[in-house]
């Protein structure tokens, strides 16, 4: 009977890794679907986008770039395999923190661009980049929170799970950083 609850334990494993990775890719996809309105509604109105594009703070995104970047690399430290559990939890709590940080400068960002945002001259380039970088701000908190969650009491899967999803965070931002500020 032992032998039993072992292999339905390695199913169940196997099976949250397919719900993983259908989370991951789903939520690719909402951001592929977000990306291609903004780069479709950029054609239709270039001049309106580049004008609006002009108002934004490369430089404060880039800080947030290495801050979600320097959390990912924290993330990955704590799901490496040898990882002891003080380790596991300092990593994980670090890239929570970390995220925290990106909340922190993003929300100092918008505070500068939430004025400019009314200006109707500027098309929907407001109204798409407070949707799309608005929603990936509130997988960053949602994330930290749920990094901080696992390192309170981390398993071998909670771990994999939370750190994959937080890659895939920081997968979306590499896209939209030179979207949004460098194009």
């Amino acid at each position: 009977m032992a032998d039993m609850t072992v292999t339905t334990f390695a199913e169940s494993e196997e099976g949250d890794t397919l719900l993983l990775w259908i989370l991951a890719w789903s939520e690719l996809v909402a951001f592929g679907i977000l990306i291609g309105a903004f780069l479709i509604a950029s054609l239709l109105d270039p001049q309106a986008f580049s004008a609006a594009q002009a108002h934004l703070r490369p430089g404060l995104a880039a800080l947030n770039t290495l801050v979600l970047l320097t959390s990912g690399w924290q993330a990955a430290l704590a799901a490496r395999p040898g990882a002891s559990l003080r380790e596991t939890r300092r990593g994980l709590l670090l890239a929570a923190l970390f995220g925290l940080v990106f909340l922190a400068v993003k929300l100092f960002e918008y505070s500068g661009e939430i004025g400019i945002a009314g200006d109707e001259s500027f098309g929907a380039f407001f109204e798409l980049y407070f949707l799309v970088t608005g929603f990936h701000l509130l997988h960053v908190v949602f994330g930290s929170g749920v990094l901080a969650l696992v390192a309170w009491r981390p398993t071998r899967s909670n771990v994999a799970l939370i750190t994959t999803l937080w890659h895939v965070i920081d997968l979306v931002w590499i896209v939209l950083f030179p979207l949004f500020y460098l194009v």
